[in-house]
């Protein structure tokens, strides 16, 4: 069987592809655990200078597969506790895809090629940056299973476009074509399809191509500032600049100093 998700390097993008094409990507046990691991695995790789998810066929990923056979609940134990327990362990960790997206010291780029709905908006909202097909469309879709959301969807999409057109997106469930969710601000820019991959990976190895420590730093003081107080930004701009200039520096005289050597 071919893997459920795919891994390719381009020199140093990483692309990570959802390979369900005939469930529109929707995540199922399998998928959900080869995404963790692609994920973790291109945070850890210092050759890694930038990271897009994308999803292969026609779409980026329908949300949850309620079809595909979750792992059944072992009988409950003083071990695992009993099925609440274990269903919240088990969706937990399939999310740290989301927080490694959010958290990792490096670009990351939602290649949205067609339709994103439930846990894919979440994957989605947890990437730096969004480049969409004219052909996308965009869909919260837990109103119409009577869930929550998850995989950092109710957290990413507040801040991201604010709470009231959060709200707008998840209580009405209306789906929206790529022209208004790009004008919501749901995404960063807006292709033709058949130039959407070469564009992406445009930016995406420019990010990869400039400076790391830069792109380290920056991403950390702009995490910082969604949650914290004013002056605890501040304090961290404040390091984050020393800290991102003198390795940019020390880089630059390292790689000149090579080149007269």
């Amino acid at each position: 069987m071919a893997p459920e998700v795919l891994v390719d390097n381009d020199g140093g993008v990483r692309i990570i592809t959802l390979n369900r094409p005939d469930k529109l990507n929707a995540l199922a046990d399998g998928i959900m655990t080869q995404l963790v691991d692609a994920t973790a695995d291109a945070a850890r790789d210092p050759t890694v200078g930038c990271v897009v998810v994308t999803g292969a066929g026609r779409g980026f990923c329908a949300g949850g597969d309620l079809k595909g056979g979750a792992q059944k609940p072992l009988p409950a134990n003083n071990d695992v506790g009993g099925r609440v327990e274990q269903g919240f362990a088990r969706l937990r960790g399939f999310m740290e895809t989301s927080r490694l997206l959010h958290e990792m010291p490096k670009p990351t780029i939602a290649m949205v090629n067609g339709p994103v709905a439930g846990a894919g908006i979440g994957i989605a909202g947890a990437c730096d940056l969004r480049f969409a097909a004219r052909s996308a469309t965009f869909l919260s879709a837990f109103d119409r299973i009577g869930a929550g959301g998850d995989f950092g969807s109710s957290y990413f999409w507040t801040k991201i476009v604010g709470s009231g057109v959060a709200r707008e997106i998840f209580l009405l469930g209306e789906k929206y074509d790529a022209e208004t969710a790009l004008a919501k601000g749901i995404y960063t820019r807006l292709f033709d399809d058949a130039a959407l991959r070469a564009e992406t990976l445009k930016a995406a190895h420019r990010l990869a191509n400039g400076p790391r420590m830069g792109y380290r730093y920056m991403k950390a003081n702009l995490n910082i500032a969604e949650d914290s107080a004013f002056e605890t930004a501040l304090d961290h701009e404040a390091l984050n600049m020393g800290l991102s200039t003198t390795a940019t520096a020390q880089i630059y005289k390292a790689m000149q100093d090579a080149k007269g050597g």
